[in-house]
């Protein structure tokens, strides 16, 4: 069963181009069900049974793993499933009639603008760690990155003069995204009078945007564990605050701010539209427009006017 696994795993990778967030996730989800069933004396694809997929989705739940990931560990194994189909690795479909568990519609939980104000004005600008801290919120609230994203921008990836940025998201599309007034000034400063006080006469290798106080890249977890900081000296209950969060606050600030869906769509990088559509659909033009009259951070007129 683990060759299985490792086989579809270099297929999606490979040939189907999924994220390499999808593929860890993926990769633990089927090895949870691998270990289940060898449980049950399983070792080989052929052997498989809906009934002991079944017995697999009832653990699911007795473990307490909410619908959303009972739903996505279905969906890996439906994929591994049918890939051992397709081979002729298996003599009957085990996942036959097995419905995948109902998500409720939950609403994305956002800030009010008085809240992500709050969150900026905790931070201490006065030290070079500020300095980047203001920047990195300051940008992922103002032009929706996700936090993998914002992680490892590169320094190439901002072009100042523009106001733009390039960035590459889930499954290595690019998109060009565009960065109101506040978070450009807010990144200027860092770079100007942060960055190179974290560096310290230190040789630049890793070349990212954000570094920690160790001179190497940001990571995820350091910025979430920021952001908790920051929220408990605002006043923000911790749990409300999150890397998302923030993201869904800037897609919910520019709704309702009256800028369009299309718009909003293509600067979150969602995964139906591709690099092409943005620029089929949307100029790079209406992007920057969009944040600098319709986001509370852009400067409330369009660039250049």
């Amino acid at each position: 069963m683990d060759g299985l696994r490792d086989r579809y795993l270099n297929y999606a990778r490979l040939e189907q181009g999924l994220a390499k967030k999808t593929i860890e996730a993926y990769a633990s989800d089927l090895m949870r069900f691998i270990r289940y069933v060898e449980t049950l004396g399983i070792t080989e694809p052929r052997e498989l049974t809906r009934n002991c997929v079944l017995g697999f989705v009832e653990q699911l739940a007795e473990e307490g793993l909410v619908a959303r990931s009972r739903a996505r560990t279905l969906s890996a194994l439906r994929r591994m499933i049918a890939f051992a189909a397709a081979h002729h690795w298996l003599e009957s479909d085990p996942l036959e009639a097995i419905s995948t568990p109902r998500q409720g519609l939950g609403l994305p939980k956002v800030l009010r603008t008085d809240e992500t104000e709050a969150l900026l004005a905790a931070v201490d600008t006065s030290t070079p760690l500020g300095l980047r801290d203001r920047a990195m919120i300051e940008l992922l609230y103002g032009s929706g990155l996700r936090v993998s994203e914002l992680v490892g921008l590169p320094l190439s990836g901002f072009d100042i003069q523009a106001g733009l940025l390039r960035v590459v998201g889930k499954g290595n599309k690019e998109r060009v995204v565009p960065v109101g007034e506040s978070a450009s000034a807010a990144v200027q400063a860092y770079l100007r009078e942060g960055r190179p006080r974290l560096l310290g006469g230190h040789p630049d290798r890793d070349r990212a945007i954000f570094l920690s106080r160790r001179r190497s890249s940001m990571t995820r977890q350091n910025f979430f564990l920021m952001l908790r900081k920051l929220a408990r000296e605002a006043g923000i209950p911790q749990e409300r605050v999150s890397p998302h969060v923030l993201r869904h606050a800037f897609a919910t600030d520019l709704l309702e701010g009256g800028a369009d869906l299309r718009s909003i769509q293509a600067m979150l990088g969602h995964s139906d539209l591709s690099t092409t559509q943005i620029y089929t659909h949307v100029s790079r033009g209406r992007l920057r427009e969009t944040v600098e009259e319709r986001h509370p951070r852009g400067s409330g007129k369009p660039r250049g006017r």
